[in-house]
């Protein structure tokens, strides 16, 4: 999948869960917006109510979307025979977006009544839900191969020294611009340490000047837009690796400890998800099977 086919891939998933939400909200709000005791009386309340036909099919809808999501990423990660099947970042941004727009029909199925053990599952979906836009984040900060492979200390590094190479190698630059692009840049061995919100915010602002610094150096020695923006690119990706580096033990032990809370999350989630099909089959409720 090329470029320009993830970004209609991703938009196009994006797409789906925002018409679904406003979809719903638009079908449903009045109902939804009437005290409990009041929907009984509305025109609606037999499709919208949660056992209604709707309703029902947005539990089931919604149920399979979350299962779907969470095996099939499941598998692919721990399968080497679904390694040919795309790579595993395609197949977690999949994952995103079953699990997160199976929780929007799940919520809506619930016609916002929460109450009893289905409560347990309903919180506990939010709470993986949640969980996951935390990891999501934690995930990108952790820099990975074309295959989502992660990456250690020596290869970002490596990866770095490549990025000097294009930059002094590939443009027309004369020594002493090469030179004062490696003076702009600095920090060629950035320490994987600790990381804290005030020198994260310091290292930001300092990227910044270098940003600035290095686009004068180019406009002071006559390259064309389109040899800057190249050089400029190469920087970004060179300094977006570098904080990387600075984080990058952080981050992996956040992700081990977020895996801790994300897991027992979902297992309760889907016990109780489980145990709820079950009763409500038992006590007759159907759909359209």
């Amino acid at each position: 999948m090329n470029k320009t086919a993830h970004y209609i891939y991703i938009t196009v998933l994006t797409l789906i869960v925002l018409a679904s939400l406003l979809s719903l909200i638009y079908i449903g709000s009045s109902y939804y917006n009437e005290e409990l005791e009041e929907r009984y009386f509305h025109p609606d309340h037999q499709e919208l109510k949660s056992s209604g036909f709707v309703g029902h099919g947005l539990g089931v809808i919604g149920s399979l979307l979350i299962i779907i999501g969470v095996a099939s990423y499941m598998i692919r990660k721990r399968r080497r025979s679904m390694y040919k099947y795309g790579k595993l970042k395609h197949w977690l941004e999949f994952h995103i977006f079953l699990c997160t727009l199976g929780p929007i029909l799940i919520l809506f199925h619930t016609a916002f009544k929460f109450g009893g053990l289905v409560a347990i599952s309903f919180w506990s979906m939010v709470a993986v839900f949640l969980s996951g836009i935390i990891g999501r984040f934690i995930y990108i900060q952790i820099p990975r191969s074309i295959e989502g492979r992660e990456l250690s200390l020596s290869e970002v590094r490596e990866m770095r020294s490549e990025i000097e190479q294009l930059i002094v190698e590939e443009h027309q630059l004369d020594e002493s611009t090469r030179n004062r692009i490696r003076k702009a840049m600095g920090d060629r061995a950035a320490p994987a340490g600790s990381f804290s919100l005030w020198r994260g915010l310091r290292n930001y602002f300092r990227d910044l000047r270098k940003i600035s610094n290095i686009r004068s150096v180019l406009k002071a020695e006559g390259l064309s837009a389109g040899e800057q923006r190249k050089i400029i690119t190469l920087v970004k990706k060179d300094i977006s690796l570098n904080r990387k580096i600075r984080r990058l033990n952080v981050m992996q032990n956040l992700f081990k400890y977020w895996h801790v809370a994300h897991l027992p999350f979902a297992f309760v989630m889907l016990v109780i998800m489980i145990i709820h099909v079950v009763v409500t089959i038992r006590f007759g409720y159907k759909w359209i099977f």
